[in-house]
């Protein structure tokens, strides 16, 4: 891991953007807790680290005692994406504007993308947690929730999650969510036109965890009231500190 800039904000938080590998990505500290307890903070696949809704509920999370580390995954963001993966997204966006079923398209693009991230993130978990200002109980929070699910089954140090919506989700971790059994804490806007609601809400049931809370907002997909994001925090807290 290799810091390449930083710069201390306002509210005292630590800001480095940073390298391993080819990863790029973004770490949060804040100045009041060494180590903090880590969050894993993802976006939705496809956009980068440097997205402004992410950075803010990074900059507050860190702001309440927490390390939050995002990166861009293989194919997300900024970094490469191969002519198949542009043509899937080019045909995901035409079939959804036109109103056409798009589950196949979903299966055969998102799928692959959640196998080819999952080492990015693990790698990225290894190398924060080695840093003295970091340490464990580790957390995920994102709107990437095929992801999440794929990591929360492999990832023994994630003690605790936050997913953002889920209706179109993967057979294979729509199946995983079963193995889930970490606390969880799902947040479903109500009128999200770009996840059906009932599926997200078939997804809930699924999970295994014997603690999981469902926030239902009304509005689509960017209008989560930003009280959820101080609840999530507080759900957080409960299991990390």
């Amino acid at each position: 891991m290799r810091f390449i800039s930083e710069q201390r904000l306002d509210d005292g938080v630590l800001e480095r953007e940073f390298t391993l590998g080819e990863i790029p990505g973004t770490l949060w500290t804040p100045a009041s807790v060494s180590p903090a307890p880590l969050i894993l903070m993802a976006h939705n696949n496809g956009l980068p680290k440097a997205d402004a809704r992410l950075v803010a509920r990074a900059r507050y999370t860190a702001a309440q005692g927490y390390a939050v580390a995002t990166i861009d995954a293989a194919g997300c963001g900024d970094r490469p994406r191969s002519a198949a993966d542009e043509q899937a997204r080019a045909e995901l966006r035409r079939a959804m504007q036109a109103g056409e079923p798009v589950d196949e398209i979903l299966e055969s693009f998102i799928g692959p993308m959640v196998e080819k991230a999952v080492p990015d993130w693990r790698a990225t978990l290894d190398a924060v947690l080695a840093l003295p200002e970091v340490g464990g109980p580790v957390g995920y929070s994102g709107g990437w929730t095929a992801l999440g699910i794929r990591l929360a089954v492999l990832e023994p140090r994630i003690a605790a999650a936050g997913f953002f919506a889920g209706g179109f989700v993967p057979c294979a971790q729509r199946e995983e969510a079963r193995q889930v059994t970490i606390p969880l804490l799902f947040l479903l806007q109500w009128d999200d036109e770009g996840n059906p609601r009932q599926r997200a809400l078939e997804l809930f049931d699924s999970f295994g965890s014997k603690e999981k809370t469902l926030h239902a907002n009304p509005g689509g997909h960017t209008g989560t009231p930003w009280f959820e994001l101080e609840d999530g925090c507080r759900f957080l807290d409960r299991h990390l500190k």
